[in-house]
């Protein structure tokens, strides 16, 4: 037998018209959507997500020209319930489709990307089935979540970047922040992605140069006019976004869609290998600084992996979510899809045995199961067993961890097109 081929393999062998695929994936979502409206009216348990009600009541409340935050738990920024608006006016799918059709703008973006980085259009459209025909992804955004919005700025201000168009992209990525503060972490490897790059010099005289000369030129090389472009225009776009709201809704809404999330200490049970700490803190005098202090992981790997990949920008944004999801406060099943989005750009540089690929899919909806068992007693059942749930977080923690160090060690930087032509 000869060595196992890689995943890339079987798609580059793929006979799909793209076409076929997207309209598969519409009809699906579609299906989904009215699918929801049967549950909801014939089931105990709703099949709409309980935030989307949320978002609902918000809108009502702004078309009565009230505040949004009148709502309570309503924490997110007062544009999405403004874009909700028609729910009132329209009927209460219309949030639904938008966020269906932002999937579907989602897996577009992807498959341009792809066909710019020198995938032909089967290949391409195969690594997109994994978003399109994705069923979490369908089921989020059909359940009524916003998170499809957040998706799809943030590929197309991939997108953006990959075509040079600087300041289009940083309008994208400053809609994306507002929306979402998780993306404000790409920051620093846009930043570094848009430095030119260095000229080597490896005289002696270089090699001895100490920290604070190379510190000093790396904020030289800070003002490059690409950078400042940048900075300029995706802070200027969230900034102008936050005063207009600011002036409208006062300081409920820097508490609400930004000071919340930061000092957020989730108590209920959820994936983050913190919750079982935070509950046994809550009332603790200590329970601020330990939230705080849970941001330092993130810090330090985040960093890390921003000057390491920075150079092959979707990889190191793949890694930057998948860090950021595994090592937060709050970790719930809707997170994935923040570094899923990302999943089908950072195939085709993973140079993995599809049968490892395979077992470590597995693995993962392995972890999952592990730690919905626990947590379905205890919501149902009302038995303790929040140290099982949080001992299976630590165990998910695990394989997050293990499916990140093997897809970095085959990860294999290079032009796609003349990787696939080699291999």
């Amino acid at each position: 037998m000869g060595p196992p081929k890689p995943w890339e393999a079987w798609f580059l062998s793929l006979r799909v018209p793209p076409a076929g695929v997207f309209s598969v994936a519409l009809v699906a979502r579609v299906a989904l959507v009215f699918y929801g409206v049967f549950q909801d009216r014939t089931l105990l348990v709703r099949y709409t997500d309980i935030d989307y009600q949320v978002f609902t009541d918000a809108a009502r409340f702004v078309t009565e020209g009230r505040s949004p935050y009148r709502r309570a738990t309503y924490r997110y920024t007062p544009l999405l319930a403004w874009l909700l608006t028609p729910n009132i006016y329209l009927g209460e799918l219309f949030g639904k489709f938008v966020f269906i059709s932002c999937d579907l703008l989602t897996a577009f973006l992807l498959y341009r990307l792809l066909l710019l980085k020198g995938l032909g259009r089967r290949p391409a459209c195969g690594y997109c089935v994994f978003w399109l025909l994705n069923p979490l992804p369908m089921a989020v955004s059909s359940r009524g979540n916003a998170d499809a919005i957040v998706a799809s700025l943030v590929i197309m201000a991939l997108d953006l970047l990959e075509r040079r168009r600087v300041a289009r992209a940083a309008v994208c990525y400053g809609l994306a922040v507002h929306m979402k503060l998780y993306p404000v972490t790409y920051l620093l490897p846009i930043v570094l992605h848009l430095l030119p790059e260095r000229a080597s010099d490896r005289s002696p005289r270089h090699a001895r140069d100490s920290f604070h000369a190379r510190f000093c030129e790396f904020l030289r090389r800070l003002r490059h006019g690409a950078v400042l472009r940048f900075v300029a225009v995706a802070g200027l776009t969230c900034l102008a976004l936050s005063l207009a709201f600011y002036h409208k809704y006062g300081g409920e809404f820097l508490e609400h869609a930004y000071l919340y999330h930061l000092t957020r200490r989730d108590i209920r049970h959820n994936f983050s290998p913190y919750f079982y700490m935070l509950y046994l803190t809550a009332e603790s005098e200590w329970s601020f600084s330990l939230g705080l202090a849970a941001f330092l992981p993130q810090v330090i790997l985040l960093s890390a992996v921003s000057f390491a990949y920075h150079r092959d920008l979707a990889f190191c944004c793949f890694l930057h979510t998948s860090i950021f999801v595994t090592f937060n406060k709050v970790c719930t099943s809707q997170y994935f899809l923040w570094y899923l989005c990302l999943l089908p750009l950072v195939m085709p540089l993973v140079r993995m045995p599809w049968k490892r690929a395979l077992a470590l899919l597995m693995l993962w909806f392995l972890g999952q199961v592990l730690w919905l068992a626990p947590a379905y007693v205890l919501e149902f059942k009302g038995k303790n067993t929040f140290l099982l749930i949080w001992l299976a977080g630590l165990f998910f923690l695990l394989i997050n961890c293990s499916i990140l160090i093997q897809i970095i060690t085959h990860y294999k930087e290079g032009p796609l097109a003349e990787r696939l032509k080699h291999d």
